[in-house]
């Protein structure tokens, strides 16, 4: 049974100009509720959960919002006012201040720092602040996972999951939506599709709609348009792992792993150097210090043509740093890095500061004239290589300004893949990317016949594409681990565990016992006042269900039937909470007398 909606767009739609986003759409999100929102770049997404929070408003259709409930609205670009801390940029979301001191705390901010002179990472997780600091009734969420590390994102996932409001969010990372949704919501041509399922079933339900489109069309039209069978069939297919890509893929990461050490360092030796053509990045116990703290100890890699390697680790921990070793724009401290001959080498910048906004997509791609790109050897029509990056000819001659964020996203992955070049630096490639613009990204990887040094953050996406992993851990420590994200959690979580059998110290019992061998004041409080607790809610309870159960009350006054369903839904959790939490605390009471 679906929840009581707390929030909800109802036979909405909206636009901007001449130029409608949705039409008669309808939207609605209850407690408990953990939906995720996706859709190709420029459908709609951001305008719908702006429509949601009431930022926007709606050509047609009408917002509900259910008395008392309170909103919380993340938004993809961070914005502080003239001067603003950033203990008063969070504490100016609402929240409590003793909440939002402790967020900052938890997420690493110093209150005193000017929040304009905050990074693109920083300035995310003091919106994260804000918004969690408020324990909303409704968090909307566009894009929270982008700029930050791994253990940020973690973090996030470990405080949705306890979350009890409803959730509404928007994310390219693949991963996060499949720990967090319970719904899925597809907009796609103006239209809203759910499934009732989270993310995980999605890409196989949107085939089988897709499909389900297509044979209704052909039974009235007789011939589908080249193009709309292009977008609605081209990237579905690309999808579809095949097995030439899965099995291409292990292979690489075999070598990867014939190549490295058990300790993760490049293997040197003369026996078993490979050819030297075949060598792009040698790097020899490498150091590398600023105002002596130390970014680098001694690591060492050897890196080879097709090789993809991703680089992770917390923001701030080296990983630039290392990228601008490995690349030769910054000289070690110690050891050396030698390149192959003749490397030549192509950067992605995730801030597209290469892009000129007032130059059309067309002489972006063309700065000497003319109306062809050369991709590797081939010249391939301007028009036809925007096509392959998702644009269409209509937009060739629009201003790069024109374009959303991950529009431009696309544009700047489509000029850096036409240069020719054998060594790719992609620097967080994947932010405000779409799903399809991402599974696009891969194909383009896939074929790139040279070597990939990727930073990344989207544990999907490494997944999917890195043959080793360069972890960045801090203070100078960066180990190397074949395959990828997930192969690195298990070859990490297999090191760590001769240190989790290693026998306690002989005074860390007693430190135990001494917590652990009665209750403390709160637990004794709440194991004599919660059954009171539990007994006030069942009675509420069947007070509500006893009014809700009046037929005609909704038709005589719908404001207290919807008052009173909310207050149902709530007294629910409510009693929820209140057992599992009364369960605990007498299970711990019976194990303490059992001890005893």
């Amino acid at each position: 049974m679906a929840a009581t909606p707390l929030l909800a767009l109802r036979s909405a739609s909206a636009g901007f100009g001449a130029r409608t986003l949705f039409t008669d759409i309808d939207v609605a999100i209850g407690r408990g509720e953990r939906i995720c929102l996706v859709g190709r770049n420029g459908s709609g997404k951001s305008t719908l959960l702006k429509a949601l929070a009431g930022e926007v408003e709606l050509l047609a259709g009408e917002r509900f919002v259910q008395p008392g409930t309170q909103i919380t609205y993340l938004a993809q670009d961070f914005v502080a006012e003239k001067g603003q801390t950033v203990a008063g940029y969070v504490e100016a979301g609402g929240g409590e201040a003793h909440r939002a001191a402790a967020m900052m705390d938890r997420l690493e901010l110093d209150p005193a720092q000017i929040a304009s002179t905050l990074s693109g990472g920083e300035g995310r997780r003091a919106a994260l602040a804000r918004a969690m600091a408020t324990e909303p009734d409704i968090l909307l969420l566009d894009e929270p996972t982008n700029h930050l590390d791994l253990a940020t994102i973690e973090w996030l996932e470990d405080e949705l999951a306890r979350y009890r409001g409803g959730i509404l969010v928007i994310s390219h990372d693949r991963t996060f939506l499949s720990k967090l949704s319970n719904a899925t919501l597809w907009l796609d041509g103006g239209k809203m599709h759910r499934l009732n399922a989270g993310y995980d079933g999605f890409e196989e339900w949107s085939d089988q709609v897709i499909s389900d489109q297509e044979q209704e069309r052909n039974r009235v039209e007789t011939q589908l348009k080249a193009e709309k069978r292009y977008m609605l069939r081209g990237v579905t297919a690309r999808r579809r792992r095949n097995q030439r890509r899965v099995r291409k893929l292990a292979s690489l990461r075999e070598e990867r792993v014939a190549l490295l050490r058990p300790d993760r360092k490049a293997a040197l030796s003369a026996d078993a150097a490979p050819a030297s053509g075949r060598i792009m990045i040698d790097a020899e116990h490498i150091s590398k210090s600023f105002d002596g703290v130390t970014i680098v100890n001694d690591f060492s890699t050897r890196i080879l043509r097709g090789d993809r390697v991703g680089i992770i680790g917390r923001n701030g921990a080296g990983k630039t740093t290392l990228l601008k070793l490995l690349t030769g724009e910054l000289a070690p401290d110690s050891g050396k890095v030698k390149h192959g001959a003749r490397v030549t080498l192509t950067h992605f910048d995730q801030h597209r500061a290469t892009l000129d906004p007032d130059a059309s997509l067309w002489d972006t791609l063309c700065p000497g004239g003319g109306d062809s790109v050369v991709v590797g050897d081939t010249p391939r029509h301007v028009v036809s290589y925007l096509r392959d990056f998702l644009f269409d000819e209509g937009q060739a001659r629009s201003p790069v300004s024109s374009l959303s964020g991950g529009e431009r996203n696309r544009l700047a992955l489509a000029k850096n893949l036409a240069k020719p070049c054998n060594l790719m630096v992609l620097d967080e490639p994947t932010n405000d990317l779409d799903m399809d613009t991402l599974d696009l990204l891969e194909d383009m990887l896939d074929e790139f016949d040279g070597t990939v040094l990727l930073v990344s953050h989207d544990r999907d996406f490494l997944n999917r594409l890195v043959t080793s992993v360069i972890a960045v851990e801090g203070d100078g420590v960066m180990q190397e681990y074949p395959g990828g994200y997930d192969d690195y959690l298990i070859q990490r979580r297999a090191e760590d565990e001769p240190h989790r059998r290693e026998p306690p110290k002989q005074a860390a019992p007693e430190r135990r016992k001494e917590k652990t061998d009665r209750l403390s004041f709160r637990e004794k409080t709440d194991l004599e006042q919660l059954p009171k607790r539990i007994a006030a809610l069942e009675a509420e309870i069947a007070a509500l269900e006893k009014t809700l159960a009046d037929a005609s009350l909704f038709e005589r006054d719908r404001k207290t039937f919807e008052s009173a369903a909310a207050r149902l839904d709530t007294a629910h959790q409510d009693k929820q909470s209140a057992e599992e939490r009364w369960l605990e605390v007498e299970m711990k009471r019976e194990a303490l007398e059992g001890a005893a």
